[in-house]
């Protein structure tokens, strides 16, 4: 993601003026989630268990810590529609799953969500690499989850064409459990010979979403094949996930994709998200900060803060280590502080988002060894 920070920045008076509109963001978002006439069922119901009134006592972004933390459980189960504000109820609903390798999936509803966060996405992404009616490959999940239909969104909105593969995550990360090893090796071969088949039939692909290790698997299958992902045309590549670490970035610059931007001419942005959150933006990635991934959320619609293990109302210092707390503040999806299965370092705003990053984002430690990243 390109960037370019001047002298003459000043970065506290940029954030001050990200935590106003925050603040604003956060009373109006409470306003309308809470109010009788536009506001979700789950939460006019769940109000009653407090002991405030979100609707004349929240009055900026720090009294959303009134509320108790954020329960996944919350969302797993029906009936769905009581997600659904009274605002948007004529409007079309789409259900995303997220979760759910083993009992009930988490379900979240979108009406624009999806688009919005992805048009956002789109104005920070380079041109050079990423074309204005280029055609785009989505290898990644499919199915009931956010990315599949937020990529094609992303594409047609740029004005391009999106092909899909077919992937199920969940049948990954069973094959995974299972120790099928030789079942997992062939169903990511499937995936890859879907993705290879496309991208060699003359579609004039330009642009793609991957996660790391399919980057990585597509990369390899192409070299096998005699070619590249230079040579097939690729200039532009969206990447998200876990697996994401500065060990891997050097590797992926420097052998998968041959150099730097500038030398080997594809361009690579990793990007931090999930089904709850919507979209991370990362900082610019240089061998010279030696690969170093930030992430920064998208202000004032997703705020992530990287909180105290011991207390996850304390937020820690600069560079210091705790877990990842998400709060989502639109009007289709309101969660107040819902500790994430991940952890990483506190980063400092700059100019581009001026308001705290996090780095080094891996699963929690306490949850590490039971949890399972399958394609990610």
């Amino acid at each position: 993601m390109s960037t370019t920070e001047f002298p003459s920045v000043d970065v506290e008076q940029l954030s001050k003026e990200a935590r106003d509109q925050l603040d604003q963001h956060a009373y109006e978002v409470v306003q309308f989630h809470f109010h009788e006439s536009t506001g979700c069922p789950f939460w006019l119901e769940k109000k009653a268990e407090f002991n405030f009134d979100p609707l004349t006592e929240v009055k900026g972004y720090d009294d959303i810590k009134k509320f108790p933390l954020f329960e996944d459980e919350w969302l797993r189960g029906g009936p769905v529609r009581r997600w659904v504000p009274k605002a948007l109820s004529d409007k079309p609903v789409y259900v995303f799953e997220t979760g759910g390798t083993t009992g009930i999936p988490k379900s979240r509803i979108v009406v624009e969500d999806h688009w919005t966060d992805y048009e956002l996405f789109s104005d920070t992404l380079p041109d050079e690499y990423f074309p204005k009616g280029a055609n785009w490959l989505m290898l990644g999940p499919s199915g009931p989850r956010r990315l599949r239909l937020a990529v094609e969104h992303l594409c047609q909105h740029r004005g391009g064409i999106c092909f899909c593969i077919d992937l199920d995550p969940r049948w990954v990360v069973k094959l995974i459990k299972k120790g099928w090893m030789d079942h997992l090796e062939e169903y990511k071969k499937h995936c890859i010979d879907q993705a290879v088949t496309v991208l060699t039939a003359g579609h004039d692909i330009k642009c793609m979403f991957a996660t790391p290790k399919l980057l990585d698997s597509l990369a390899l299958g192409l070299e096998e094949r005699g070619t590249s992902l230079q040579e097939v045309g690729i200039t532009g590549i969206f990447s998200g996930g876990t697996e994401f670490t500065p060990q891997w970035t050097r590797y992926c610059v420097e052998e998968l994709l041959g150099g730097p931007a500038e030398e080997s001419g594809v361009y690579m942005t990793p990007t931090y998200g999930n089904t709850l959150m919507g979209l991370a933006c990362s900082k610019p990635i240089t061998a010279a900060d030696g690969y170093k991934i930030a992430y920064y959320a998208p202000q004032p619609r997703a705020v992530t803060e990287v909180v105290s293990f011991d207390d996850p109302h304390q937020v820690v210092g600069y560079g210091e280590t705790g877990r990842v707390k998400l709060t989502t503040l639109t009007k289709e999806f309101f969660v107040p502080g819902f500790l994430e299965r991940d952890e990483g370092e506190r980063e400092k705003p700059f100019a581009t988002y001026p308001w705290d990053g996090v780095s080094g984002v891996r699963p929690y430690h306490e949850f590490a060894t039971s949890t399972t990243v399958g394609v990610y």
